[in-house]
C-alpha cells in the first residue's frame, strides 16, 4: 500500500483560496485513481472530488463544483486540490485517498490507501 501525507490545510477567510497537497511515498501515484474526502465534526466522511490514474477523468461533489480542482502530477508522485471561494461549509478535515482502480470512485470502500488528514477552516 502506497502511503499519503496531505498538507497545505489552515485558516482562512471565507472567499478566500487554499491548495491541498497529497504527496505519496513507497509507491507510484501512477498506478492508483486518486481522491479527496472531507469530514466535519459530527458528519460522516464524504467525497469532494476524484482524478483517474492518467489525469483524464475527474468528478465533483456537487457542493464544490465550480469552486475546487482537483490536479495530479505523477512525475512528482503528488496530488492537489485547488480550493478557491471558500465557504464557512467548506470547514473539515479533508484527506487523500489512493484506489487501485481506473475508475474515479466516489465510494470510499473503494480506497484502500489514506492519508491522515489536513484541518481546512474557514471563517465567516
Amino acid at each position: 500500500q502506497v502511503q499519503l501525507v496531505e498538507s497545505g490545510g489552515g485558516l482562512v477567510q471565507a472567499g478566500g483560496s487554499l491548495r491541498l497537497s497529497c504527496t505519496a511515498s513507497g509507491g507510484t501515484l501512477r498506478r492508483y485513481a486518486m481522491g479527496w474526502f472531507r469530514q466535519a465534526p459530527g458528519k460522516e466522511r464524504e467525497f469532494v472530488a476524484a482524478i483517474s490514474w492518467s489525469g483524464g477523468t475527474r468528478v465533483y461533489a456537487d457542493s464544490v463544483k465550480g469552486r475546487f480542482t482537483i490536479i495530479r502530477d505523477n512525475s512528482k508522485n503528488t496530488m492537489y486540490l485547488q480550493m478557491n471561494t471558500l465557504k464557512p461549509e467548506d470547514t473539515a478535515v479533508y484527506y487523500c485517498a489512493a484506489s487501485e482502480t481506473r475508475a474515479t470512485p466516489e465510494d470510499r470502500d473503494a480506497y484502500g490507501s489514506w492519508g491522515q488528514g489536513t484541518q481546512v477552516t474557514v471563517s465567516s
